[in-house]
């Protein structure tokens, strides 16, 4: 397989024990993690050559963000350093009833007060093909959004793959713009995107029409207004308690709408992370030629079993994914 670029920030995440709440907690597991990042994780394990493009501090903690990617196989030749700090997130995990939470410090962070300057976008991409960042990093800064565009503006000329996972936050906007006022034009580079009707509506305006299937409704409209796209896809979720969702996957391509089966998952032990396993998944089967359902179900499992492992990274083997996707979430013992 030829090389993924992707570009984002990494973070420190910081997760209360036990399922205790902030306000309990004196202890925390750390972890570094982010969107991007993630799906770099995911695709290393899986064997595809990796490249992640982030800034980072020059500090003992930027070290070993650097370590820890370079300990999976992640490629980190182009990740630049400088800047005051490593952003942060705080977890506090759902459980039964009760909701989790995420509380993120990243503000003034290495990431967010990057120079695009900085990236040699033709010189990272070469090689490579598809680069994947998500609406997250350009809502951190206006510098961060530019990086974002000029990436997505370089693959595409490249000829490049170019996804994105819109990834709606609208607490991380605080830099000026609207996120209705930037996300657009970075879709216009793009040939993938992960949205969902209730994405469209604040992103783009595009609301479903009431005598469609909603998914389909804002698909036909999206691509209507960007012709780079050629595929659109999205997790739907049935949440029953914070400990137990049910998932399956849609896709519109080509003038067809695609859904896989439902996957029911009880005793959730961490969700977050689960977008970046189903891009991760999409991604890893679309350049192993499966066909395009195929890798929406590969990705919909890869997000299932991610569900069961704590931490944000997928740690699951393609051979564990495909039993989840075949079928068999019996959970048998291997011996």
């Amino acid at each position: 397989m030829r090389k993924v670029v992707t570009f984002g920030e990494t973070m420190m995440r910081l997760t209360t024990c036990h399922h205790r709440r902030f306000g309990q907690s004196t202890t925390y597991e750390s972890a570094f993690a982010g969107g991007e990042s993630n799906v770099a994780s995911a695709l290393a394990k899986w064997a595809v050559p990796v490249v992640h493009v982030t800034r980072l501090p020059k500090s003992d903690l930027g070290d070993a963000v650097v370590d820890g990617f370079k300990s999976l196989g992640i490629d980190t030749r182009f990740i630049q350093r400088g800047g005051r700090r490593l952003g942060l997130f705080f977890v506090e995990k759902g459980v039964s009833i009760r909701a989790g939470k995420v509380i993120y410090d990243r503000a003034h962070s290495a990431f967010a007060t990057l120079s695009p300057a900085d990236f040699d976008w033709p010189a990272i991409l070469e090689g490579s093909s598809w680069l994947h960042f998500t609406g997250i990093s350009p809502a951190i800064s206006e510098n961060a959004a530019r990086a974002c565009l000029e990436a997505a503006q370089t693959a595409n000329r490249m000829g490049l793959t170019v996804s994105m996972d819109v990834a709606y936050r609208s607490n991380l906007w605080q830099w000026g713009k609207r996120p209705a006022e930037v996300i657009p034009e970075l879709v216009k580079h793009c040939t993938v995107i992960v949205c969902s009707p209730h994405d469209t509506a604040e992103l783009f305006g595009i609301y479903p029409r009431p005598d469609e299937d909603p998914f389909k409704s804002v698909c036909r409209q999206l691509m209507g207004q960007f012709p780079a796209l050629t595929t659109i896809i999205t997790t739907e979720r049935g949440q029953q308690s914070a400990s137990h969702n049910t998932l399956r996957g849609k896709c519109w391509q080509g003038g067809r709408l695609l859904v896989t089966d439902t996957i029911d998952i009880p005793n959730i032990v961490d969700r977050i992370g689960g977008g970046d396993a189903f891009m991760a998944g999409f991604i890893y089967a679309s350049l192993a030629a499966k066909d395009t359902l195929s890798a929406l179900r590969f990705g919909v499992a890869a997000s299932a079993l991610k569900h069961t492992i704590d931490g944000d990274l997928p740690l699951a083997s393609v051979e564990e994914i495909e039993t989840i996707m075949n079928g068999d979430t019996s959970g048998r013992l291997t011996r």
